[in-house]
C-alpha cells in the first residue's frame, strides 16, 4: 500500500510488514543504528563481514590507505574461489542447487555446489596443464552458459587473472583487451545462441589471436556445434582436455591484494580502462552487499538477468551469490525468444523468488504489453531489483505493480564497474521506496553530493555524488595506467572518489541519481540532465520509451534533441509533438521542452540494452554515424533513424 509523501509528493511504499518481520534489516531505526556505527567505524564493519569468509591466513592490519590506492586486509591470504564454490560443496551445501541453467533453445541443467566443485578442479587442472600460472592474464570470450563461470572460477583458484570480453563485442575489441593486458591465453566457445540463431564466437577470437601474435592457448568450449577452425599450434577443446583431467584440485592461497581480473569499461579518450579488481576486499564488498540487499535467505531462487561481460554478471552472478551460498538461474539467450514471456514463464517454472534486471529490459517489457506478465504465476517472487542506470518513476511503478504484484519490494541499486558493489540502495525490509530514487547508501559507504566548489550541497540541489571514505571492492587501479586512474577519479575534490555521476539528496536522506555528468546539457546556462528529460517523456502515456542528447546551437549552446519510441496504439502526429513538448514544460520546466522530438521504432542499443546515446548525438549533429557500432544489437535501426532525421 503506497502512502505518500507531502514534502515532495511523490509516492512511498513502505516495506510489507511480513518481509520486514523476517528480513535482516527489519526497520529504518536498525538500519540507521548500524550505519552510523558503521560510518563512525567502517573498519569494524567491513571487518566483521570479511571474518565471516574462508582465510587461509589472517590480516594483519583491516586498510592501508595511500590515497588513492587502498590495501584492503593486508597480509590475509584467500582463495575467492574455494569461498564460493570448496566451503559450500565440502559442507552441507554439497547438494543443494548452484546454479540452474537454461538454453535458449530449452535446453537445461542444474550443477549442485558438488557438480560445480568438480567441474571447476577439472578445469584448474585444465588451465595448469596448459602451463597457466597465478598472475596470468587469460581472456574470456563466452556465452552465457555454466561453464563461463566454471571458467571464471578456475582461474581465480589458481590465481590467474581473468578478463572477460562480452560476447557481443569485436575481434578488435578482443584485440584491444589482449594488448592492454599482455594476455597469455583465451577461453572461448564455437558460439551462442541469441534470437534463434547461432552466434559464432570463434572467429573473432582468431582474428584478434592472429592479429596478437602472443597467445599460447585458445580452449574452445563446444556449445553449439557450428563449424570453427582449429588452430593445432594453439587450440585444444575443453571436453577434451576436461576429460582427461582429475575432479580433485587443491586452491592455492593468495595475497588478499592479489588482482582477480581486470574489466574493461569505456573511457572518454577512445581507449578501454582496464579496472582491476582484487581478491579479498572485492569479494567481501560482493558477499555483504548480497547478502543485506537481496535479504538472501536459503531457499532462495535468484535470478540475475546481467551477462557474465559486465561487472554486474562478475558480482551479482558469479562472486556475491555463490559466496553466499546461494542457488541461482542463468539464462543464455535474449529476454524476447521466442517472445515478451520468456522471462515471466521462467519465473513462474523456477519459482524464483529475487528478480534482478535492467530499466531499458522493463521499459521493453512495457512497450510489449502486459498481457505478457499477465499470463504467468509470479507469485514465488518476493524481491525484485534494478540495475544500471537510474530507473525512471513509470517503469518503477509499472515493474511494483505489474511483476512483483503490487507485495514485493524493489532494490534499485546504484553502483559502477569502478566500486566493484552495490553502493546506494533500499534495504528491503527497512527502506520505505521512492520510485526513482536509490535511497541510503549501504553501510560503510559514507556518500556526499557537492558542488564545484566542493561544498556539499543543500536539499534538491543537483551536484557531483562522491564517496569520501575508501571501501573494500574498490578498483585499486587502471591496469598498467594508474596515473590515468588518480586523474579520472581522484583529482575534482581532494581525497575523494568522484564518481561522474550527477544527483541530488532530498530532505529525507534519499539519494536520485539524475545521470552521468557527461551526460548533462547545458541549455542557456542551464544545466539539465538527461535522464531527467528522459523520465519526463516517459511519464506521458504514449511513451514507452526515450532517449535525449544535444545537439549545437547558436542561441542557447545546446538544444536538446529526443527520440522517443511510442506504445501500441498511439500514432505519430505533429500534435503529439507539441504535447510532448509541453508535457516536458509542464514535469520540469519551459527550459527543458524539447527543440527536437523524433519518433522512432526503435533506439540503438547494445545486446546488453544500453541505449547507445553517443549514436544519437552523432546522428542529431551530422546526419551520420562514423564510430564504431559493433556492439550495436540491430544495425537496421541506424538506417531508419538516419530517414528520420533526413525528413
Amino acid at each position: 500500500m503506497s502512502q505518500t509523501s507531502s514534502a515532495e509528493s511523490h509516492p512511498i511504499y513502505p516495506p510489507p510488514a511480513d518481509f520486514s518481520a523476517r528480513a535482516r534489516v527489519p526497520s529504518m531505526d536498525d538500519y540507521q543504528r548500524r550505519y552510523d556505527a558503521s560510518i563512525a567505524d567502517p573498519e569494524a564493519f567491513w571487518a566483521a563481514e570479511a571474518g565471516e569468509l574462508l582465510w587461509r591466513e589472517p590480516w594483519t592490519r583491516v586498510l592501508d590507505w595511500q590515497m588513492p590506492f587502498a590495501r584492503w586486509f593486508d597480509g590475509g591470504k584467500i582463495n575467492v574461489c574455494e569461498n564460493c564454490v570448496d566451503r559450500h560443496a565440502n559442507g552441507p551445501l554439497r547438494d543443494k542447487a548452484a546454479i540452474i541453467w537454461e538454453g535458449e533453445p530449452g535446453d537445461q541443467r542444474t550443477l549442485t555446489y558438488g557438480q560445480l566443485h568438480e567441474e571447476v578442479c577439472r578445469f584448474a587442472n585444465v588451465l595448469e596443464r596448459n602451463d597457466l600460472t597465478a598472475g596470468d592474464r587469460v581472456i574470456i570470450y563466452m556465452p552465457m552458459v555454466p561453464e563461463a563461470a566454471v571458467a571464471m572460477l578456475a582461474c581465480a583458484r589458481i590465481g590467474a587473472v581473468h578478463s572477460v570480453v562480452f560476447g557481443g563485442f569485436s575481434s578488435e575489441s578482443i584485440f584491444d583487451r589482449l594488448e592492454d593486458s599482455g594476455a597469455v591465453a583465451v577461453i572461448t566457445a564455437d558460439g551462442g545462441w541469441r534470437r534463434g540463431s547461432v552466434v559464432p564466437l570463434k572467429p573473432a577470437v582468431d582474428e584478434a589471436v592472429a592479429k596478437y601474435g602472443k597467445i599460447k592457448r585458445v580452449i574452445v568450449l563446444r556449445r553449439c556445434g557450428n563449424e570453427v577452425a582449429m588452430n593445432p599450434a594453439t587450440d585444444v577443446w575443453w571436453h577434451e582436455a576436461a576429460a582427461a583431467a582429475p575432479a580433485t584440485h587443491s586452491p592455492a592461497a593468495f595475497d588478499s591484494e592479489h588482482p582477480l581480473f581486470i574489466l574493461y569499461t569505456s573511457g572518454s579518450t577512445g581507449k578501454p580502462k582496464g579496472i582491476l579488481h582484487t581478491s579479498g576486499g572485492y569479494l567481501t564488498g560482493t558477499y555483504a552487499t548480497c547478502k543485506y540487499v537481496f535479504d538472501m535467505r536459503p531457499e532462495d531462487v535468484y535470478w540475475c538477468t546481467a551477462d557474465v561481460g559486465w561487472i554486474t554478471g562478475h558480482s551479482y552472478i558469479v562472486y556475491g551469490p555463490l559466496a553466499n551460498g546461494a542457488t541461482q538461474l542463468m539464462y543464455e539467450g535474449a529476454p524476447n525468444h521466442p517472445d515478451f514471456g520468456r522471462f515471466w514463464s521462467m519465473i513462474e517454472r523456477y519459482r524464483v523468488t529475487i528478480f534482478y534486471t535492467a530499466p531499458t529490459a522493463i521499459r521493453a517489457f512495457i512497450k510489449a504489453g502486459n498481457h505478457f506478465p499477465a499470463g504467468h504465476d509470479l507469485s514465488s517472487l518476493r524481491l525484485l531489483g534494478s540495475v544500471g542506470e537510474p530507473i525512471n518513476p513509470e517503469a518503477w511503478t509499472w515493474y511494483h505493480q505489474h511483476i512483483g504484484g503490487g507485495r514485493c519490494p524493489i532494490v534499485d541499486t546504484w553502483w559502477q564497474t569502478e566500486t566493484g558493489a552495490i553502493l546506494i540502495s533500499p534495504m528491503p525490509g527497512a527502506t520505505p521506496c521512492i520510485p526513482g530514487t536509490a535511497t541510503r547508501p549501504f553501510f560503510g559507504i559514507d556518500a556526499a553530493i557537492l558542488d564545484d566548489a566542493g561544498n556539499e550541497c543543500a536539499p534538491n540541489q543537483d551536484g557531483r555524488l562522491v564517496i569520501r571514505k575508501p571501501w573494500p571492492s574498490m578498483t585499486r587501479t587502471i591496469y598498467n595506467d594508474p596515473e590515468r586512474f588518480k586523474k579520472t577519479y581522484w583529482s575534482d575534490f581532494p581525497g575523494l572518489y568522484t564518481a561522474g555521476d550527477g544527483a541530488r539528496r532530498d530532505e529525507h536522506g534519499n539519494f536520485w541519481i539524475i545521470g552521468r555528468l557527461d551526460d548533462v546539457l547545458n541549455v542557456s546556462g542551464h544545466r539539465l540532465g538527461t535522464a531527467e528529460i528522459e523520465s519526463a517523456l516517459v511519464s506521458h502515456p504514449a511513451v514507452a520509451e526515450a532517449a535525449a542528447v544535444g545537439r549545437p546551437d547558436d542561441l542557447k549552446g545546446q538544444a536538446v534533441a529526443v527520440f522517443v519510441t511510442l506504445k501500441a496504439g498511439f500514432t505519430e502526429s505533429e500534435e503529439l509533438r507539441r504535447e510532448l513538448r509541453n508535457h516536458v514544460g509542464h514535469v520540469i520546466g519551459a527550459i527543458a521542452k524539447p527543440d527536437d522530438i523524433h519518433f522512432a521504432p526503435g533506439l540503438p542499443k547494445t545486446r546488453s540494452g544500453k541505449i547507445m546515446r553517443r549514436i544519437l548525438k552523432e546522428l542529431v549533429c551530422t546526419g551520420q554515424v562514423t564510430g564504431n557500432i559493433t556492439t550495436l544489437e540491430d544495425y537496421s535501426v541506424i538506417a531508419t533513424l538516419q530517414q528520420k532525421i533526413a525528413h
